[in-house]
């Protein structure tokens, strides 16, 4: 009797259609005229492509990773959109022009399409919409409003491995730790986390797709691999230790691990090369998105 097969890991990343192309000029007709102009501009419009948006670019990496994975894994990229089948059929047919290989979307017709994200098993929602972004998170999904950034064009045909960078607090982890340096200081915050440097951190909105992309990593060897994670943090050393425990707990590999002690991050990320950078704060992702694509995590005490 022969052995059963290994089952097959599995990467899926929904995209808003305003994040995935550029939607500006059709955006501005529903803003100005209304949403029948807008319908009657997308479909005599339907045949001319979209360029792309601020996410197209790790769509395309994102896609890329399957000639590698073969039958061993999928990375699949949702299309979710507020359009209806309608005005949603230019957005299709820009993916195909584009030699994005999406087959599966939602066209919610006017609503938030974000409740679809857990229907579609998504490990993360990606969306140019904040209020989106926060129902989805609402919701349990992990998700970042991802934001419009210098580099998107000079990034589309990079053909380096994909490379995703986080934040620690509030982001890959709780945000226990960071409400105590916001309410009693730094110094606390050393000493606590000093004393729970054992104790494993509890998971924040991203962890489940960063474990999905540590699975996907397991299927290449570590010096081999096309996609390379990295974690950017403000801390520095004691607090570091905690993490470093936490990740071990939670078995993930991450490839690279900066711990800047409140050095600015900008820099850092334009070093790792990410293709998306991944902040609770507003402030680090406005610093971030001068560099990398960024996506803002609105969770925890910074987004009370």
């Amino acid at each position: 009797m022969s052995e059963s097969a290994a089952p097959r890991l599995s990467l899926v990343v929904a995209i808003s259609s305003r994040a995935l192309f550029d939607l500006g000029a059709s955006h501005q007709v529903f803003e100005t005229d209304g949403v029948d102009a807008y319908c009657r501009y997308q479909i005599a419009h339907e045949d001319e492509p979209l360029e792309p948006g601020v996410a197209f670019p790790l769509a395309k990496k994102l896609l890329t990773l399957n000639a590698q994975l073969s039958e061993r894994g999928k990375v699949e990229i949702i299309l979710l959109s507020r359009n209806s089948s309608d005005t949603g059929l230019r957005v299709l047919n820009s993916a195909r022009h584009h030699g994005l290989d999406i087959s599966r979307a939602a066209f919610a017709g006017g609503s938030s399409p974000y409740r679809y994200v857990a229907a579609f098993g998504a490990h993360l929602f990606l969306s140019t919409d904040p209020n989106d972004v926060r129902l989805a998170l609402e919701a349990g999904c992990a998700a970042a409003t991802i934001l419009p950034h210098r580099a998107a064009r000079a990034r589309a045909d990079d053909d380096g491995p994909l490379r995703i960078a986080f934040d620690g607090d509030a982001v890959l982890f709780s945000d226990e730790a960071e409400r105590i340096f916001r309410n009693e200081g730094l110094d606390a915050f050393n000493a606590t986390e000093s004393r729970a440097a054992r104790e494993p951190l509890s998971a924040g909105p991203l962890k489940g797709f960063l474990l999905a992309l540590h699975q996907i990593q397991t299927l290449f060897p570590a010096r081999d691999s096309p996609l390379r994670t990295a974690l950017i943090t403000s801390r520095g050393a004691p607090s570091h230790e905690r993490v470093v425990r936490t990740l071990r707990a939670w078995n993930i590999r991450i490839d690279e691990a900066l711990f800047l002690g409140g050095l600015p991050k900008g820099e850092f990320l334009k070093a790792f090369a990410a293709d998306i950078f991944f902040d609770d704060q507003e402030v680090h992702c406005d610093a971030a998105r001068l560099h990398v694509a960024t996506g803002h995590v609105p969770h925890g005490i910074a987004n009370a």
